[in-house]
């Protein structure tokens, strides 16, 4: 009996559509909008062209010339934004996927929607914060292992500050 391997399976969000479009560019060489939208259709994620073009905005991905000179996406991580467009970037993400955040002695907590918390720490390990050891992400729970208890402190109130700004701005 032949052992058929079923295909990854992602759920209709857009953290989960984010995930696949990193994923696809760290593992393949994607030359065009089209071509990535093509991958996405073969995982079962169906997006227009104006979306995948905010997506890819939004994961700080570039095209860039290739050693062998094909251009192709990449994904920056933030070596060519600026800590004004980082802020505004994480604000962006954040402030849908952070429902609150608590820190105890030297550990941040964020609690974010069922299924978001991967994403959520991927966000947080990608911006080397020097007072920030690790993350550890569950289903919908974030642990952030800073330095000592202050910096936990600390970087709770800057994640909610961050989480809220987005949301602030859209209610004024």
């Amino acid at each position: 009996m032949e052992d058929k391997k079923t295909p990854l399976q992602r759920p209709a969000t857009r953290a989960a559509r984010l995930s696949a479009i990193e994923e696809m560019l760290l593992h393949h060489i994607v030359t065009s909008q089209s071509q990535l939208s093509d991958m996405l259709s073969d995982e079962g994620i169906d997006v227009t062209q104006a979306t995948l073009s905010r997506d890819l905005e939004e994961i700080n991905a570039t095209k860039t010339r290739l050693e062998n000179g094909t251009v192709a996406y990449v994904l920056g991580y933030g070596q060519s934004t600026t800590p004004k467009s980082a802020q505004q970037q994480m604000s962006r993400i954040l402030s849908g996927l952070v429902t609150s955040v608590a820190s105890a002695r030297n550990l941040a907590v964020i609690h974010t929607p069922s299924g978001a918390a991967q994403y959520v720490a991927s966000v947080m390990d990608r911006q080397s914060l020097d007072d920030v050891l690790g993350t550890i992400a569950g289903d919908d729970t974030v642990l952030i292992i800073c330095k000592d208890d202050q910096s936990a402190a600390t970087r709770a109130k800057w994640l909610l500050s961050i989480a809220s700004s987005n949301s602030q701005q859209s209610a004024d």
